[in-house]
């Protein structure tokens, strides 16, 4: 891939995650704003995950907003529940600029080479990349479900 191809394709990602990442602080923020009138509402109510990245916001503060970026299905609750703590923006906005660059790097180079090769498996034998995308989906589809298994 060359530079031409690159920055083209890491700003659009920089420009998306960007702006899904501060809807999302700022959903929470305004969800919170709500819910803070109301009185008793229950900790045990909040699911696994969200309770999850709210312990990991308010350990980690600014790096769990950087690192929720380089992981799998932490990324929005760790943005909303940044909002939701009301995470100072001074704080809020470099992390969460930092997690996007990283973000957009890792989907604008890694993403995009495992996008090309399976266009160019798919091209050269579209049973054998159905096949294996078939057999992807029912791993990953396995792997979830055993895990939501184990937590009940």
């Amino acid at each position: 891939m060359t530079w031409s191809h690159f920055l083209p394709t890491f700003a659009g990602l920089f420009v998306v995650v960007m702006l899904r990442a501060n809807a999302t602080y700022w959903i929470g923020r305004g969800a919170a704003a709500g819910t803070r009138r109301w009185r008793g509402l229950e900790e045990e109510a909040a699911s696994p995950t969200w309770r999850r990245a709210r312990d990991l916001v308010n350990r980690w503060g600014p790096i769990a907003v950087v690192l929720c970026f380089l992981t799998w299905g932490v990324q929005t609750a760790v943005n909303a529940t940044a909002g939701v703590t009301r995470m100072p923006l001074r704080r809020y906005l470099p992390a969460v600029t930092l997690g996007s660059v990283l973000w957009a790097t890792l989907y604008g180079t890694v993403g995009l080479a495992a996008a090309r090769a399976w266009i160019a498996a798919a091209a050269r034998s579209p049973v054998a990349a159905t096949v294996i995308a078939v057999l992807l989906v029912a791993v990953v589809v396995t792997l979830v479900l055993r895990r939501r298994t184990k937590r009940t």
